[in-house]
């Protein structure tokens, strides 16, 4: 993989599409001559030139902004020259071809290219560069594509956070206090001589138990960022017509989902991304569940229940929305029966295939037009249940507490930085190393090899999270990620 890294690139950096500035950037070693064709001069560092932009024929493509970082003093850690052209598309990929002919041109004054090997950069090979000359390290570059990415301002505010350095410090605090336990279990391997008694001395289980504390709060700000970065998917499911397109027309606030009274409506599933409290919401409405060889559905409603429960399968929270109003009707006892034994069926067959660590809140809806004693005998239910009208809107704000509730949100967006699934799996790792150390030295004998070894575990881990130690294959599937340009 680190051989393409000499290949000098370029690239469109700006998003496509039409917009007032478009930005073309060249990262690489030497790029002197290239910057006299494009430019027709030599740039001062650092300071912008209003100029043209030629062709090979000496005519003005456009004219705009040239700029000229020398390393390594640039993003990238290489010379970078960055070309600011009105953005127009075809105005960029004229700039673009023309800066991948000039490296190919020969040099009057060398006799050779002015730049070869130049190529179009790969996504996000900008910033992987940054990454491999230091300029940044692992998750700084991971929270460039997660600001770029991010759907609501929290998000956006906990990104910036993550790239101006805050997660990493306290990734390095955490690393530095391991590496000093670390180094008092070694010395007492290499120094025979001492006992346990050294350990005992320096306060080993103290420190570990510190830094368990630390890692605790850490991990738990972590998985904050993580439910930030990633959102939630929620998928409304229940009997047809207890009123989940309303529910999620509700949620969304606009007429997303067709809402009619004739059951099976809904045949297929119909998303939305909204935000609660700055968390990204992807709620899900699907198509009404119920025995698919009950008589009346034809062959779209039961694709559309088997996409239901595939949906629900791979939900992070369930809403289990029950319709009040079917749930007692003296008049109707044998419906309300019915009723009442599917949402039980659907219960069942919800606790088998769901993984325990999934919530299901059970939403109560239609409050508006239930009767009276039913409203009376669902107050008093377990907690948990939550009594809403999608129609009225009743009941939706505490429907929102409770769903971020049941996902471990917390509200403290000030004290959150952007965080993945694999930062969190890997601090789980050193977690788990940490306890085991953590026995070890509780033990009459305690095994130092093994305590030395669970704490080299535990710092391996850690040190994943900002890049060392990462495999080649993981940084290419991150970086593959990231948008061309960038």
């Amino acid at each position: 993989m680190l051989a393409r890294h000499h290949d000098p690139i370029a690239a469109i950096a700006t998003a496509p599409g039409r917009g007032a500035v478009g930005i073309v950037r060249i990262s690489g070693k030497g790029i002197a001559p290239i910057m006299n064709a494009l430019c027709g001069k030599h740039l001062a560092p650092r300071q912008a030139s209003y100029l043209p932009f030629r062709d090979a024929q000496g005519q003005p493509i456009d004219q705009g902004l040239a700029l000229y970082f020398p390393a390594p003093h640039s993003y990238t850690g290489e010379d970078v020259l960055e070309l600011q052209a009105h953005g127009g598309p075809v105005v960029l990929q004229l700039l673009l071809a023309r800066c991948l002919q000039a490296g190919t041109e020969v040099d009057s004054a060398t006799g050779l290219p002015r730049l070869p090997g130049l190529r179009v950069a790969q996504p996000g090979e900008f910033t992987e560069r940054a990454f491999l000359n230091d300029k940044i390290d692992l998750a700084q570059a991971e929270a460039i594509a997660d600001l770029i990415d991010a759907s609501t301002e929290t998000a956006a505010r906990s990104a910036a956070r993550s790239l101006s350095g805050e997660f990493s410090k306290e990734i390095e605090a955490l690393l530095a206090k391991l590496i000093h336990l670390r180094m008092l279990v070694e010395a007492t391997l290499d120094f025979p001589e001492e006992d346990i008694d050294f350990l005992q001395q320096a306060d080993a289980n103290g420190q570990l138990q510190r830094l368990q504390a630390t890692l605790d709060e850490v991990m738990q700000r972590a998985t904050q960022g993580a439910i930030l970065r990633e959102g939630i998917k929620v998928v409304i499911a229940g009997q047809p017509n207890a009123g989940k397109s309303s529910l999620l027309n509700a949620l969304a606030g606009a007429e997303l989902a067709i809402v009619t009274p004739i059951a099976g409506t809904t045949r297929d599933k119909v998303s939305q991304l909204i935000q609660v409290d700055g968390v990204p919401l992807h709620v899900v409405d699907t198509a009404g569940l119920r025995d698919r060889d009950a008589p009346g559905i034809d062959e779209v409603e039961k694709i559309g229940i088997t996409r239901a429960w595939g949906e629900i399968d791979s939900a992070d929270a369930v809403l289990f929305l029950h319709d009040l109003t079917r749930q007692h009707t003296p008049e109707e006892p044998t419906l309300a029966a019915a009723y009442v034994a599917s949402d039980d069926e659907i219960q069942a067959t919800l606790t088998a295939r769901l993984p325990a660590a999934t919530p299901v809140i059970h939403v109560w809806n239609k409050s508006d037009s239930a009767p009276e004693v039913v409203l009376e005998a669902q107050k008093n239910a377990a907690s948990g249940s939550v009594l809403i009208s999608a129609k009225t809107g009743a009941g939706l704000q505490a429907l929102r507490e409770q769903l971020l509730n049941v996902v471990g949100w917390q509200s403290a967006p000030e004290g959150v930085f952007m965080a993945r699934e694999r930062h969190v799996q890997a601090l789980h790792e050193v977690a788990v190393q940490l306890t085991r150390a953590g026995a070890q030295l509780a033990a009459r004998q305690p095994s130092l090899d093994l305590l030395a070894e669970d704490l080299r575990q535990a710092q391996r881990a850690l040190s994943q999270i900002t890049g060392e130690f990462t495999p080649d294959e993981l940084l290419g599937e991150i970086f593959s990620k990231f948008c061309i340009g960038k």
